[in-house]
């Protein structure tokens, strides 16, 4: 089916596609938020003095990481492990930076950045779960690919 046409008779409101969105997003959340959150919590402990742009780009890249990692390990067990890799990389990858960004930036906002606190952190997960959740949906309706 082509892009335009499926984007054209697309729905927003297909209660089971949100819910494989939803878990889809929730899986690669976890996979993000171990990598940043442990990153900035590492350097926040350590009192590592690196700047906050520095260690926020590293909670970024050692989420995406964790992440690609995390979802491999999942789909390794379904496609092996190079196809796995390939799917985690392939279909998810917009996703976890918008989902890194998202997390990110909320952190800059409420805290100045690279900091963990136990109230930031709930907001931290809510705006990387939003962020991604509808392109998630739309590329499972649309595009028919989904990544668990």
């Amino acid at each position: 089916m082509d892009v335009v046409k499926a984007h054209r008779t697309m729905t927003w409101t297909c209660i089971k596609t949100w819910t494989i969105a939803s878990k889809n997003t929730l899986w690669c959340l976890l996979g993000c938020s171990i990598g940043d959150f442990g990153t900035i919590a590492y350097f926040q402990f350590m009192k590592i003095d690196w700047t906050v742009i520095a260690i926020m780009a590293l909670a970024i890249v050692n989420g995406l990481i964790t992440s690609i990692l995390l979802e491999t390990v999942i789909l390794s067990k379904q496609l092996g492990l190079v196809n796995a890799f390939r799917t985690a990389i392939g279909m998810s990858f917009i996703s976890m930076v918008a989902m890194e960004t998202a997390m990110n930036v909320t952190d800059v906002f409420f805290t100045g950045g690279a900091v963990l606190y136990w109230w930031v952190i709930p907001i931290m997960l809510i705006a990387g779960f939003l962020t991604p959740l509808p392109f998630n949906y739309w590329r499972i309706k649309t595009l028919g690919k989904s990544c668990h």
